[in-house]
């Protein structure tokens, strides 16, 4: 046999079982006295009459205090919830601010991932034949690795760059030497004709006294 299910069965707030209990006191309260007077032929005693219409409005008055009560924690719920929805509402608003971040940090990543950077183009010192020179970086990471790699090969053209220009200035001297010994010679051609030229008489000469 099942149970009958009641009003407090279905109610489980304690406030509200306190209303249930004061109401069904307030309607037994007129009930009674509605039976006392419609029980009795004669006029009912001043006395019992004014003591149980006494104790329901005692009943009525404790009904209106939990009503007003009643009302003012409904107000509060109402406040509480849409402070608590308000709450809700900006951290959803955060959350979605965070995902677009993170979206944007993402897009960024991937850009930077796949960004053609000059260094990838450096024609480096292969990592085995480089750990061998600096044994000292066997355990460093591939980022600092990779960092120290581009100062060694920095370094190396800096001083291929230094001799290339030592080399020039020494190609530049040995070109303005080489003019100068041109320039000489070419002087020394031009004495030379003068020479022979002044000496055709002096020959002449001497060939007619022979």
């Amino acid at each position: 046999m099942t149970k009958d299910i009641t009003i407090f069965d279905i109610v489980t707030d304690s406030y509200l079982h306190s209303v249930l209990d004061v109401s069904a006191l307030t309607h037994e309260q007129c009930v009674k006295l509605s039976d006392l007077a419609a029980a009795s032929t004669e006029r009912p005693s001043r006395g019992d009459f004014a003591k149980q219409q006494k104790l329901l409005h005692a009943y009525i008055s404790q009904l209106r205090t939990l009503n007003f009560e009643a009302i003012l924690q409904v107000r509060q719920s109402k406040q509480a919830t849409a402070d608590a929805r308000q709450e809700v509402d900006r951290l959803y608003l955060q959350l979605q601010n965070l995902d677009y971040q993170q979206l944007y940090l993402r897009m960024e990543i991937a850009a930077c991932e796949a960004y053609d950077h000059k260094y990838q183009h450096l024609s480096l010192a292969p990592v085995e034949e480089f750990l061998q020179r600096h044994p000292e970086l066997a355990e460093a990471d591939e980022n600092a690795l990779m960092i120290a790699r581009i100062h060694e090969e920095h370094a190396q053209r800096e001083a291929l760059e230094q001799a290339r220009q030592g080399l020039l200035k020494r190609k530049q001297g040995l070109i303005a030497e080489n003019k100068k010994r041109r320039d000489d010679l070419a002087n020394l051609d031009r004495d030379l004709e003068k020479f022979i030229d002044a000496a055709k008489p002096i020959q002449k000469i001497l060939e007619n006294s022979l």
